[in-house]
């Protein structure tokens, strides 16, 4: 068995490696709120087609 079957063999599905942004992948900065999980950049640039407002 190689080190990448033994590193990746678990699925994780709990903190932050488990999440990533619903619209570019990004493991970093998610906004979870309301169940948004997106990015903080994907949220800039489409806050306004979700619905908020500055």
């Amino acid at each position: 068995m190689g080190h990448e079957a033994v590193w990746n063999s678990h699925p994780k599905d709990y903190g932050k490696g488990g999440r990533k942004c619903r619209v570019c992948s990004n493991q970093g900065g998610i906004i979870r709120k309301y169940n948004l999980n997106i990015c903080r950049q994907c949220f800039r640039e489409y806050a306004n087609d979700i619905g908020f407002i500055k």
